[in-house]
């Protein structure tokens, strides 16, 4: 069967935009030491009172307590649900860095929880996985490789938009 072309869509110009400025190591760990102090933070307000409140032992025998669970808890649905819902987290925000996918025009919830659960264990169980990012080309950590995302500069990015479309 033959395509038909309608003379507006032939002389489209297609528009190159230049490679996306991505995120290097070092503005990606300002960013989690960020996020870091908020998550100590909501685990302070949220987690700790309720289990003082029920006179349980917050500092007992183990990684498997139930105070180290919630926080564990609080920790990933942290990064999963800002990353899916703004694709970033507010330590990402401050700096402006955004994630985005690199196969598709918009974070999955199989991919988000695959970076950001999965991705991000692994990284976090061996730390020094986190410094791939800075000898990768497109900067990209072990967890962003996994996923098939990578981490840019929002207002770089937006800078690099053309006027029209």
């Amino acid at each position: 069967m033959d395509e038909i072309h309608t003379e507006a869509e032939d002389t489209k110009m297609k528009v190159e935009l230049p490679p996306a400025p991505y995120a290097g190591f070092w503005m990606r760990f300002w960013a989690y030491l960020l996020d870091l102090v908020i998550i100590s933070s909501i685990n302070g307000i949220l987690v700790k009172p309720v289990f003082r409140a029920f006179d349980a032992d917050l500092a007992g025998g183990g990684i498997f307590t139930p105070y180290h669970i919630a926080s564990a808890l609080i920790f990933y649905l942290y990064f999963v649900l800002m990353t899916k819902f703004f694709s970033q987290t507010l330590g990402k925000m401050v700096f402006g860095l955004k994630v985005i996918p690199l196969d598709a025009e918009k974070l999955h919830w199989s991919t988000v929880i695959f970076r950001e659960w999965i991705g991000r264990y692994i990284s976090a169980t061996i730390w020094i996985l986190y410094a791939v990012a800075a000898f990768t080309p497109k900067k990209q950590a072990l967890h962003d490789m996994f996923a098939d995302t990578a981490v840019v500069h929002e207002r770089k990015a937006a800078a690099h938009q053309p006027a029209y479309s």
